[in-house]
């Protein structure tokens, strides 16, 4: 039992400690000239920004069991959580004018209560493997249908970035979970803009319910935009699909930009 707490404790320790370089060092690369700043920036968006995210969200949650199983998760976690709140306490020490001048954290606390919102936020991080195989699924999955059905590529560095962090007085706690925010929404965009396709090819019937319909026409505009009724047949279905496809190189959702162009300039590989 003692050597299983140990194992724990020395995982949570240096996982602890790695974050916290890390984060030291991301602080620490644009001062270091112009080929610091270029690497700085290749971070902040994706493929370079995969990397960054993959180290301090998922590698964690990897190897902490890999080393030590449930204790090893557990602890892997509980540094992560301290990662957090030590960087935010000192990068608000750094910047105590923007620290005590105006800021989310400040209005949320007072609308909700410090702790409602302290924890809600942190609830929110229980999404995080939810994202990260979403991307998985974006960078792993999606270019095999690129490749089989001509689905098209995208730039995945217009969707997945972040920028928020050049944004004057946001810091601590406000920067921190606004990057999460970042990063979060360009993912699920990127996913939801790629699904656009995926229910375009294979299934262009709207659903049965006009209220579902009403709600996910947002994300998927092409539900009144060219699917065909619920109560409608096969042939209406397939004269559907003839009519939108074979036309161009690109199998795209139906208001697609690459329908716009010729054979999809404006869809842009990453590679």
């Amino acid at each position: 039992m003692h050597d299983y707490i140990c194992t724990g404790l020395t995982i949570g320790g240096i996982t602890l400690a790695s974050l916290l370089v890390v984060a030291g060092l991301l602080h620490l690369l644009p001062r270091l000239g112009s080929l610091g700043k270029a690497i700085s920036e290749w971070l902040c968006v994706a493929p370079g920004l995969d990397v960054v995210v993959g180290f301090f969200t998922g590698l964690p949650l990897i190897l902490g069991p890999v080393f030590g199983g449930w204790i090893g998760l557990a602890t892997s976690v509980i540094a992560q959580v301290l990662a957090v709140m030590i960087w935010t306490t000192l990068h608000g020490l750094a910047h105590p004018t923007a620290r005590k001048g105006p800021r989310i954290v400040k209005f949320l606390n007072a609308l909700v209560g410090p702790w409602r919102n302290f924890i809600a936020v942190w609830i929110t991080a229980f999404a995080v493997p939810v994202f990260l195989l979403v991307r998985v699924a974006e960078l792993l999955v999606y270019p095999w249908l690129t490749w089989l059905i001509r689905f098209p590529k995208y730039k995945q560095s217009e969707w997945v970035r972040v920028g928020r962090y050049k944004f004057e007085n946001l810091v601590g706690h406000d920067l921190i979970w606004c990057l999460y925010c970042d990063w979060m929404t360009g993912v699920w965009s990127l996913g939801s803009e790629m699904l656009r396709n995926v229910e375009s090819f294979w299934c262009p019937i709207r659903f049965d319910s006009d209220k579902k319909c009403a709600n996910c026409h947002h994300d998927f505009p092409d539900v009144f935009g060219g699917w065909v009724k619920s109560d409608a047949d096969m042939e209406a279905v397939t004269d559907v699909l003839k009519e939108q496809y074979g036309k161009a190189e690109i199998n795209s959702w139906f208001g697609h930009p690459a329908r716009l162009t010729v054979e999809g300039d404006e869809v842009i590989s990453d590679a």
